[in-house]
């Protein structure tokens, strides 16, 4: 039996991740102030991207230096957003959101990933249809079905999906009503565990076997790369395909 990695290996690799995750977040809280002002108060974007460093644990220092480079107070780098479509093996629809201050060496690498995984990278247009815009509160294996829907229906979500599989409980709700949704299952006392505006099929498309094991190396492989911000696709894949 081979030897698994050291502790310190291990720390490597998850110190990483962990700037990978960070520098992510600092761009989208860079474009999300750019955008819309450095007040998260009147900002529901910044409000949502400054939530999602807390909970990874940036520092508050971190988040206020990101802010002010993207207002002006300080120097900073200027990102762009450019969403990118196409198409994963046995026709798994992808989109590919990405925050980039280079679009000529971002777009040479999302279509190297795809071309290297077998899919093919689309034209503007050719996947997005398929899917749509919805805010997503994730809730664990374990969490109060019951207590979670009622204060769901009460704060004016759309849906609430039950997963049998695994009884992991998904809050659907509009993008603008999303914050004040949030805000309700908090004051509800229910914390979950991923909160976030998204992409979302319509319909999923099933792949099996190689297939499934070659888009899920062209979904991580797109995840890791440092100008992609998020990765949406249709693929209905089996669970043993992530291992």
């Amino acid at each position: 039996m081979g030897r698994g990695p050291s502790i310190e290996g291990r720390k490597n690799a998850e110190d990483a991740r962990r700037g990978k995750i960070f520098t992510k977040i600092i761009r989208e809280i860079s474009v999300a102030a750019r955008s819309g002002g450095g007040d998260p108060a009147g900002n529901p974007r910044l409000r949502s991207a400054i939530d999602k460093a807390l909970s990874s644990n940036m520092s508050k220092d971190v988040i206020e230096r990101a802010i002010k480079k993207a207002t002006g107070e300080l120097e900073g780098v200027d990102y762009e957003e450019i969403r990118y479509e196409g198409y994963a093996p046995g026709g798994i629809a992808v989109i590919v959101d990405c925050l980039t201050d280079n679009r000529v060496r971002t777009v040479a690498d999302v279509r190297h990933a795809f071309g290297k995984f077998g899919g093919n990278l689309g034209t503007e247009g050719s996947v997005a249809f398929m899917f749509h815009k919805v805010g997503v509160l994730s809730y664990a294996a374990g969490a109060d079905e019951e207590k979670i829907t009622e204060a769901a229906i009460e704060a004016g979500a759309d849906d609430v999906v039950v997963y049998p599989e695994d009884g992991a409980i998904d809050v659907i709700t509009s993008p603008d009503a999303f914050a004040e949704v949030k805000a309700a299952m908090q004051a509800a006392g229910l914390e979950p565990g991923i909160a976030e505006i998204t992409m979302r099929a319509d319909n999923d498309t099933k792949a099996e076997g190689e297939t499934a094991q070659q888009v899920v190396k062209l979904l991580r492989w797109l995840e890791d790369m440092d100008d992609v911000q998020a990765v949406h696709s249709n693929a209905d894949l089996p669970a043993d395909a992530w291992t």
